[in-house]
């Protein structure tokens, strides 16, 4: 690669590829656009000729690849090319495909300015609303993905799909990991979402694994001092439900690390 970008006149590979995009990447989107139809899908026109989907996989790892080489600043200058190539990535049926198209949004999320994703905004937040009920195994990149999304509307969209399957671990342990970033940016925008948060809340404190225990008395800890909890009517109920815990937690393995939890939250629920 460094030989043929010095035979180019190019000084290093990231100006080599930055030139080679608006060739390399329109071929690539049509691979996935005309593969973005599952063939088992009923609908799917008679007689229609269309690419293997293994081209698809290819060709999102190409492009996955192609953008991963390119940074700030010289990204902010191609998102005209390269964000509608990612949502057509989201848009694929595949969930390989699909992550893909999130790994590749979140490179493009950390290496352009806001300003220059202002015009995608909302096709950027649908594809997140969009993907949230995803494949149990594509959840961490939905909500690793959306995380730099506003806020508001992908949390609510988030909450409800839980609130629909609470006892899926996997989905929640993932969001309980990874939710703390939105909560911060947040602050006491989290007070139009308590209903079903702390409904979710109440549910997973009593949870089998202690993984999920401790992540939901980490979240507590961090919505109690982003927002005005105290006044809030859901304050006794968690009262009586972290001093259930604290009984429980006696067979717990990790008991001494909840109990030092729950004492924390109660002590800040005084301040």
């Amino acid at each position: 690669m460094e030989e043929m970008a010095a035979m180019g006149g190019w000084a290093v590979i990231g100006e080599m590829l930055v030139a080679m995009m608006p060739e390399a990447v329109p071929p690539l989107k049509a691979v996935l656009k005309d593969t973005g139809v599952d063939a088992n899908d009923d609908m799917m026109m008679i007689g229609a000729v269309k690419p293997p989907k293994e081209h698809a996989f290819v060709a999102a790892h190409q492009f996955r690849w192609l953008l991963s080489q390119v940074n700030y600043p010289k990204l902010g200058g191609l998102c005209w090319l390269v964000i509608p190539c990612a949502l057509t990535a989201l848009d694929h049926w595949s969930p390989d495909v699909k992550e893909q198209g999130m790994i590749s949004f979140m490179h493009i999320a950390k290496n352009v300015k806001v300003t220059e994703l202002s015009l995608y905004e909302d096709a950027i937040l649908d594809a997140c609303c969009h993907n949230i009920p995803a494949d149990d195994e594509l959840w961490y990149r939905v909500v690793e993905f959306s995380i730099g999304s506003r806020y508001d509307r992908v949390l609510s969209e988030m909450l409800g799909h839980l609130e629909r399957q609470p006892l899926n671990k996997e989905r929640r342990v993932a969001w309980l990991t990874l939710i703390g970033p939105v909560f911060d940016s947040m602050g006491l925008f989290l007070l139009a979402h308590f209903r079903l948060l702390f409904s979710l809340f109440f549910q997973w404190m009593h949870a089998d694994d202690d993984r999920t225990v401790l992540l939901v008395l980490e979240r507590i800890h961090t919505v109690i001092k982003l927002t005005w909890i105290r006044k809030s009517p859901y304050t006794s109920r968690l009262v009586d439900e972290l001093v259930l815990l604290y009984k429980e937690s006696a067979t717990r393995k990790s008991r001494e690390m909840m109990r030092n939890h729950i004492m924390e939250i109660l002590m800040l629920l005084q301040k």
